[in-house]
């Protein structure tokens, strides 16, 4: 393996749905990586046995796909350092603790959850500092380095719950640079001695990445802001295990915050606005909940990338709309902000509406026919593509193909009666149907003959243009919107058009 070649990984854990935060992260680290020529791996991280949720690794590769962020090693495929779930590295992260342990950066800890709770509530009640279990702490407590050597030996031979809590340097600063904040110094006094190996034997999430991100080669970790505490301590145990010179440079991502800006974007707000946080839908396995996805909602999975894309990275232009080909020049790590980007639910739309008005009218052909079928109504593709051509201007979303266009292929059951009352005259059922007539003598039906018909008469009725076509669009689309009526008017057909004027007519009372 060549040491300078780019390996990033995004390792997310089976805990529930993807977030779009996490969706930006894995996006960021593909992106670096088809960059710079590099491997992006996909890593489950499960080892957290207690938060695993059936359903949310299979959730989370099927997201991936549909976002079109593709792996070179992961789970399904495997690669040159498989396996690539954490739950079946099991004996790498005992030998590693065992490492540690021997050189004493570990050690054993007995104590058990009950006196952990008790000493925290001491701490909460006595108004001192928040208990932290670290070097003003560990000789109080139960460990192998408060007690006898004989003793630990004891409690580990009789199957004594423990857990290995890394031992934090007691006087020294830690520095590291991370590429998008810059230099960070973190003092070690104010870090605990994290728990690296838990009770049911399987390790915690900072000795398992830090071990799996060495063996498999990894150039740099491109995570969120979450994890920057966690740094520090990442860094030692690089050194603690003589790692070093090959330790991964660090970049952690801002924030994704609320439309309001004060605080992280999470389900909730999303719940309470009205627009969905994971990439698809997502069926909780135990209540049975339903939780909106972008897809189902009728976002492209392009506008979707699109859209993550420029919550934290800014491409240096007044560009907004990218292709995943051009983010991939033109993304640089370089670029990504300090600073958290409000989500935008509007402006999302806007995207969407961008790539759906610039998509080919025969991808959306699919698209739409997939809603006919839904409704078993067929109809010929040139059809299907006039309407869409002529609709989607109008389209936010893939559903709105539909909610623009359903008059085209379903004559309207019943009129708008708010537009039916403002505009229904006592002599409007007699111009339609004088108009109509006219439209049955004419030799050519086009939208440009209907519109030189239409004026012809309006001039000779002495009525203004929007007496006749208002009324004719109630008739025709049951209501006063929808694209101009002529254009309506061609692509239903002679036939349909004058059926529909009659058959809305009779229902009027007009006969």
């Amino acid at each position: 393996m060549n040491p300078e070649k780019v390996r990033v990984r995004f390792a997310p854990s089976p805990t529930g749905p993807l977030h779009l935060g996490g969706v930006r992260t894995a996006l960021y680290n593909y992106l670096f990586a088809r960059k710079h020529g590099g491997d992006f791996i996909l890593r489950i991280e499960d080892t957290d046995r207690q938060r695993f949720v059936n359903g949310a690794e299979q959730y989370i590769i099927e997201s991936l796909n549909w976002c079109g962020i593709h792996f070179d090693e992961d789970v399904v495929k495997g690669g040159p350092y498989s396996p690539y779930r954490q739950s079946d590295r099991s004996s790498l992260y005992k030998h590693h603790i065992g490492l540690l342990l021997n050189s004493g950066h570990a050690y054993y800890a007995f104590d058990s959850a009950a006196e952990l709770e008790e000493k925290r509530k001491q701490g909460h009640t006595s108004g001192m500092d928040q208990f932290q279990y670290n070097f003003k702490t560990r000789m109080l407590m139960k460990n192998s380095l408060s007690l006898p050597e004989q003793e630990v030996r004891n409690r580990i031979a009789r199957g004594e719950a423990y857990v290995v809590r890394i031992r934090i340097p007691e006087e020294e600063v830690v520095v590291f640079n991370d590429i998008i904040r810059g230099e960070i110094t973190v003092h070690t006094g104010t870090l605990d001695d994290k728990v690296l190996f838990k009770s049911d034997g399987l390790p915690t999430y900072h000795l398992a990445n830090v071990v799996d991100d060495y063996l498999m080669k990894i150039s740099h970790v491109i995570r969120g802001e979450e994890w920057l505490p966690s740094a520090p301590m990442h860094l030692l145990l690089y050194r603690f295990f003589g790692w070093e010179e090959n330790m991964p440079k660090f970049a952690h991502l801002p924030l994704i915050l609320k439309p309001e800006g004060n605080g992280k974007l999470s389900k909730r707000d999303g719940d309470r606005l009205g627009f969905p946080v994971f990439p698809l839908a997502w069926t909780d396995p135990v209540t049975g909940d339903i939780s909106h996805g972008y897809r189902e909602d009728g976002y492209l999975p392009e506008a979707f990338i699109n859209i993550l894309a420029l919550l934290g990275w800014n491409p240096g232009t007044e560009k907004e709309l990218f292709s995943m080909e051009e983010l991939i020049q033109s993304f640089s790590i370089e670029r990504v902000g300090k600073h958290g980007s409000k989500f935008d639910p509007e402006k999302a739309k806007w995207f969407n509406h961008q790539y759906l008005i610039h998509q080919p009218d025969n991808e959306l052909l699919r698209i739409m026919k997939n809603y006919l079928t839904q409704r078993d109504i067929s109809a010929l593709d040139d059809y299907v593509l006039r309407v869409v051509h002529l609709t989607k201007e109008r389209a936010n979303l893939t559903g709105d193909l539909w909610s623009n266009s359903w008059f085209f292929f379903q004559a309207p059951l019943s009129f708008d009666e708010k537009a039916k009352n403002k505009i229904w005259q006592p002599t409007t059922g007699e111009i339609v149907r004088e108009f109509a007539t006219e439209i049955k003598l004419s030799v050519d039906f086009n939208k440009d003959v209907l519109h030189v018909i239409a004026t012809n008469f309006t001039e000779r009725k002495q009525i203004k243009l929007g007496q006749l076509l208002t009324p004719l669009r109630l008739l025709i689309v049951g209501s006063n919107q929808g694209p101009g009526i002529m254009d309506v008017a061609e692509i239903l057909g002679k036939q349909e058009f004058l059926s529909r004027i009659e058959t809305g007519l009779s229902k009027m009372g007009e006969c």
